[in-house]
């Protein structure tokens, strides 16, 4: 099929770059499994208008090329449509979308991502690096961090127990340490990144069920614009040192929601574009999973968004047991896999469980975070860090590294 691409989405394809010549963009040749990877909609010819740069927006397009309606695209996008009081939808930019207000009794009073496209076109620039040379080890990298709560304060009032500073200085000095730990540990070429959900603190100061406010230092374009920047450092410091990285967001939790997916939606395009060795997978569902080798990652956050007020325990019971089960039976895990690690965050903890069930370990990862006020009054203190494993692809050896703040 021959279709019109920008500059960007031709790169993504790995397609030579044509010269805009004329009105609109480029036609290439792609297959219809390249159209359907392309993240950003692309215009049917017999609806093709003049467009200028797309603003980064929650499009309105379907992925067969046709408008949603306003119940398609909350199901799309995970909207409360039962609390909308109006909407509009706007198509005079060059991508539609719906411009949406929330009746009174709901924080989210109108989304609007539009300050979203200046942010991520400040990292927008493709990098040449120079990758180390291919060598069969055998094993793979493994880092795990989870609930990094970024726009999360702790000490509101200055009477915490605890007191902790968390902004964006501190986030920036434990991104350095943590990609000086990956690197001091480094065993492989190969290196798988999991990161489990709650990764901001919420939108609009609010949970994902807006049950209770929550105390930030960030509005949303900083917590944004934060957000995005140490994803982007994070790759743009190990993505030299290994001929490959896979990075997994998950994007349904309690904290982050929808806001955490828009944020993984940009970090994906601008990775992507930057570096050739860079895959990006932002998982939307609560319990998701994928294979290298002989293994099988089941990840989760613990907790959705909407259904499981307390979702999965830190300490596994005869229920969790089940659910897990169901699970990797459903998706021929056990057939596929002959070591299989569930692994989730939210619990602010970390507790490695071996032997309760015999089929697959149960794995809780600590919390990137400092506790949050709330925890500190009716818990403790805490600990912050996270893991770092080297995996023999075709065994279950295993060398786990924590590193705690």
């Amino acid at each position: 099929m021959r279709v019109r691409l920008t500059k960007e989405q031709a790169q993504i394809l790995g397609l030579k770059v044509k010269t805009k010549q004329g009105e609109g963009n480029p036609r290439y040749s792609i297959t219809n499994k390249q159209f359907n990877s392309l993240d950003i909609p692309i215009v049917k010819k017999k609806e093709a208008v003049k467009t200028t740069e797309k603003p980064f927006v929650l499009s309105a397009w379907n992925d067969g090329g046709y408008m949603m309606c306003i119940d398609e695209y909350c199901t799309h996008y995970k909207l409360p449509r039962n609390d909308i009081s109006s909407y509009k939808l706007v198509s005079h930019t060059g991508t539609p979308f719906y411009n949406i207000q929330f009746k009174q009794n709901t924080i989210e009073k109108e989304i609007d991502y539009t300050f979203i496209d200046s942010i991520v076109k400040k990292h927008i620039k493709e990098v040449d690096i120079k990758t180390p040379e291919k060598k069969n080890t055998g094993t793979f990298d493994r880092l795990i961090f989870t609930d990094v709560h970024i726009g999360m304060t702790t000490n509101k009032d200055g009477f915490a127990l605890y007191p902790t500073e968390w902004n964006e200085d501190e986030l920036t000095i434990r991104l350095g340490k943590m990609v000086g730990f990956v690197l001091n540990n480094k065993q492989s070429d190969t290196l798988v990144i999991d990161e489990l959900g709650d990764f901001l603190d919420g939108w609009d100061a609010m949970t994902t069920r807006k049950g209770h406010s929550l105390p930030q230092n960030m509005d949303n374009q900083k917590a944004f614009d934060t957000a995005v920047k140490f994803k982007v450092q994070l790759i743009s410091n190990l993505a030299e040192n290994y001929n490959g990285i896979l990075l997994n967001n998950i994007c349904e939790d309690n904290h982050a929601g929808s806001f955490g997916y828009v944020v993984n939606s940009a970090v994906k395009s601008i990775l992507e574009i930057k570096f050739k060795n860079v895959t990006v997978v932002n998982h939307r569902k609560f319990i998701n999973h994928y294979f290298i080798g002989k293994h099988c990652f089941v990840i989760s956050h613990g907790k959705d968004s909407k259904n499981l007020k307390f979702g999965f325990k830190p300490v596994l019971d005869a229920k969790q047991v089940e659910k897990i089960d169901q699970y990797c039976k459903k998706n021929d895990i056990y057939r596929n896999s002959e070591f299989i690690e569930f692994s989730k965050g939210d619990s602010h903890q970390m507790i490695f469980d071996y032997a309760t069930s015999d089929d697959f370990d149960y794995c809780n990862y600590p919390a990137f975070s400092p506790s949050s006020e709330w925890v500190q009054t009716n818990f403790k203190a805490g600990r912050s860090g996270f893991v770092m494993q080297v995996i023999n692809n075709d065994s279950n050896d295993k060398k786990v590294f924590n590193k705690f703040f």
